[in-house]
């Protein structure tokens, strides 16, 4: 699979996504299309955790005062199942290689994985 997930609205993944070769790559715009559970789930099992994924920037999570919650593995699938303003993004997904986040380490490590 080559897909990445990323925020059209986003100034920081149109930057991302120029700095990229995705020429093979499907891009969905998670604002029109959220990301399935399977789709998540797999991510989740290559990063090891829901909560890796999970964007604890969001505004919502202080308005919903999630961050003074404990919240489960499966309270932190649901969230971003519901909501896409939850997932960390983009996420991109290179065959098995998959990088969540917009940090520079993350998107340098990306960029030689796609140019490879």
């Amino acid at each position: 699979m080559k897909r990445i997930y990323y925020l059209k609205t986003c100034s920081t993944n149109q930057r991302i996504l120029k700095e990229l070769n995705t020429t093979d790559f499907e891009l969905v715009n998670i604002k029109e299309q959220n990301i399935d559970a399977d789709t998540l789930d797999w991510l989740a099992k290559k990063e090891g955790s829901y909560e890796a994924l999970f964007s604890k920037k969001a505004t919502k999570y202080k308005e919903q005062g999630l961050k003074d919650k404990n919240l489960s593995e499966q309270d932190y699938r649901q969230l971003m199942l519901e909501e896409y303003t939850f997932l960390k993004r983009p996420f991109i997904i290179n065959e098995e290689a998959v990088f969540i986040g917009n940090a520079k380490e993350v998107v340098e490590k990306a960029k030689q994985s796609l140019n490879n």
